[in-house]
């Protein structure tokens, strides 16, 4: 059975009985008051406890189950990790790993990010030299495992992070040989954003009498309160032009735009680099160079739009997020929470924008019921709306393009071109895609012409013209054969 806590209150960090030097680096971090999950949680995980955390998202569970974590850690020549922290997707692992390194600074805690898409090599020279706590996703882990270059004989601490959403991406079986891997007398938290029936489940297959914490009450919503919704009947076609003006909203700093689809998502990144904005997409069919580039561009915000799928950008806590749009409506309402959540994090304001295009109308009814928002009949409106201008703050001289966007350039050739770093839409698997010249149509209406293009080897000399002398023969020249 669950023992259930609530929390309404709040305390500081000393209270809490965590040592100085912790303190001291979460203070250089800039947190000095515990969210409602981390008072609740930590007191519980410093005890030993089991600990099932749940609490929306952006409201500080990293640090719930990281600072206990590393306030449990033991002096130990042993170059075999204490803790393991479970993550589903490799944007996460490596913003895990880095809260953890920042928060463990001053007590010299080792912290290894183990993932995919990156060379065995210097993941396996670190386990070598030895480790406190390793972050990793379940595919590289249990490779390194099977390859007994990871070995969790000692592991003490075991998290699962995101576990709804590892369950929902059917990493289960992983978790089961997770868990078979490591002592069985140990300490298991668990966190995640809603606790569906598979999550309780796990609790009771693999965990001892845990206590059930709850960041928030139970009849507060799941959506953020700081976070500003709107939902909206957008028409497929003027889609780009209604995006192109949200993105010009008065104090619109980093945005980020959810596609359902990988093939959408640089469509859009291309569609919004030819109107003027920088965009990069991030999904998973992307060089993990390419992903950690294109997020680096957009933290820093040299890339200030980030159009992404839902694996992609799980979890991501990315500061100054001020506009999400799900330019295509989600799947169910665990999308929607996931998405919308990363603006208004930590206590910040947000604004969050859904396209319902007519054929969405049955999808966004099934969120909106179960997460029983106020939004029914989301409201019809177009690009030169004054509903929209009002509703986001848009400059009345917004228009569907910014300074920079180019006329006459094709979306292959936004596609193909790295604008900035980062901008993963301009990997190199692109360049031998179709090129595109546009034509003029009659009726004003504008025609694009396809003409297959092979591009030409940089080895390649282009042949000098032959110059015939006066007087010579002419040489036979090529057959004439169908164009």
């Amino acid at each position: 059975m669950l023992s259930v806590l609530t929390v309404e209150k709040t305390t500081n960090f000393y209270d809490m009985g965590i040592r100085a030097e912790t303190v001291a680096a979460l203070t250089d971090m800039g947190i000095t008051t515990p969210f409602p999950i981390q008072e609740m949680a930590i007191p519980v995980a410093l005890r030993g406890d089991d600990v099932i955390g749940q609490a929306r998202t952006g409201t500080g569970k990293t640090l719930a189950f990281g600072v206990p974590l590393l306030e449990r850690l033991e002096p130990s020549t042993d170059p075999r990790p204490q803790a393991l922290v479970v993550v589903p997707t490799r944007e996460l692992c490596l913003q895990v790993t880095q809260d953890l390194k920042a928060a463990g600074s001053t007590l010299g805690a080792r912290v290894l990010a183990i993932y995919g898409g990156r060379a065995y090599e210097p993941q396996i020279a670190a386990l070598t030299a030895g480790i406190d706590i390793v972050v990793g996703t379940p595919g590289r882990l249990l490779d390194l495992v099977n390859q007994r270059h990871l070995r969790l004989s000692a592991i003490r601490v075991l998290v699962l992070d995101e576990a709804d959403e590892m369950l929902d991406l059917g990493f289960l079986p992983d978790i089961e040989r997770v868990f078979a891997a490591v002592p069985d007398v140990r300490q298991t938290m668990l966190f995640s954003a809603t606790m569906p029936g598979p999550i309780v489940a796990l609790a009771r297959r693999f965990m001892r009498r845990p206590v059930h914490v709850r960041g928030e009450l139970p009849q507060e919503s799941a959506t953020v309160p700081t976070t500003r919704q709107h939902v909206f009947r957008v028409h497929h076609l003027d889609k780009d032009e209604v995006l192109a003006r949200i993105l010009q909203a008065d104090g619109r700093e980093l945005a980020m735009v959810f596609a359902r689809t990988k093939r959408m998502a640089d469509k859009l990144a291309a569609e919004l680099k030819l109107r003027g904005f920088r965009a990069a997409a991030v999904h998973g069919d992307l060089q993990q160079r390419h992903r950690e580039d294109a997020m680096s561009s957009f933290r820093s915000g040299s890339v200030d739009v980030l159009v992404a799928t839902d694996v992609a950008a799980r979890g991501l806590d990315v500061q100054n997020v001020t506009h999400v749009i799900n330019y295509q409506c989600p799947d169910d309402e665990k999308a929607y929470l996931h998405r919308i959540g990363r603006t208004g994090r930590a206590g910040e304001n947000g604004i969050a924008v859904t396209f319902v295009d007519w054929d969405e109308t049955h999808r966004w009814s099934a969120v909106n019921t179960a997460l029983r928002l106020p939004y029914p009949d989301p409201v019809e409106i177009y690009s030169t709306s004054e509903e929209l201008f009002e509703a986001l703050d848009i400059p009345a001289s917004a228009l569907g393009r910014v300074s920079g966007g180019r006329k006459g350039v094709s979306r292959d050739d936004a596609l193909a071109e790295p604008a900035t770093r980062g901008d993963v839409a301009g990997d190199r698997h692109r360049r031998g895609s179709r090129q595109r010249r546009r034509t003029r149509g009659g009726g004003g209406a504008a025609a694009a012409t396809l003409a297959e293009a092979t591009p030409e080897p940089a080895t390649a000399k282009r042949r000098a013209p032959r110059q015939r002398r006066r007087g010579s023969a002419a040489e036979p020249g090529p057959a004439a054969g169908p164009a």
